[in-house]
């Protein structure tokens, strides 16, 4: 006997859900709840946050958030991005309840937690429209930087504390990881 198959979760259930406080995501149609950070993953998002926010003070190319702000990608993937960045040219994908939309970048921060469902979440980034995707492990201090231009399944960098990197979405910012990775 078949096993009874199960409805894959929409981006229309997803917006019919109450508020309970908790944190969800759809991926590939699953309903997911992640808990709540640990510390020094927020610290790390904190420190992205100034970092890039900074520099777009300066240089106004678009807008940097900070989770929890839904991304909506497709009918069955809504994501919330660690820290997202979308460009001026596609300032229409922020609209007042989500994003609608690829970011142009999107960083992930792995907890021990959420890992395994943030590196899922990479191929959909980059299917998309998501120019670039930062992977971030707090535990190694380390950075994959992808360009999905380049590669999808591979980073174009790897980037270890105390090292410094660059991306063309932020011109003239030069980030040194030591400043992202600061306590």
């Amino acid at each position: 006997m078949p096993a009874p198959q199960t409805a894959l979760f929409t981006a229309a259930d997803y917006r019919a859900m109450p508020d309970d406080g908790r944190r969800y995501q759809l991926i590939q149609g699953d309903l997911i709840m992640a808990p709540a950070p640990n510390t020094f993953h927020q610290i790390v998002q904190k420190n992205l946050l100034r970092i890039l926010d900074n520099h777009l003070l300066q240089h106004p190319l678009g807008t940097v958030i900070g989770a929890p702000c839904d991304v909506y990608l497709d009918e069955h993937n809504v994501y919330q991005p660690d820290v997202l960045f979308v460009t001026r040219a596609h300032a229409e994908r922020i609209q007042p309840d989500a994003i609608h939309g690829a970011p142009d970048l999107a960083i992930e921060i792995l907890s021990p937690s959420s890992a395994a469902l943030d590196r899922r979440k990479r191929d959909h980034f980059a299917r998309a429209g998501t120019v670039e995707f930062w992977q971030i492990d707090p535990a190694l201090r380390q950075l994959q930087r992808f360009v999905f231009a380049e590669n999808r399944a591979k980073p174009v960098a790897l980037i270890d504390d105390p090292e410094t990197f660059s991306s063309p979405l932020f011109p003239e910012l030069v980030i040194a990881t030591a400043e992202i990775f600061r306590r």
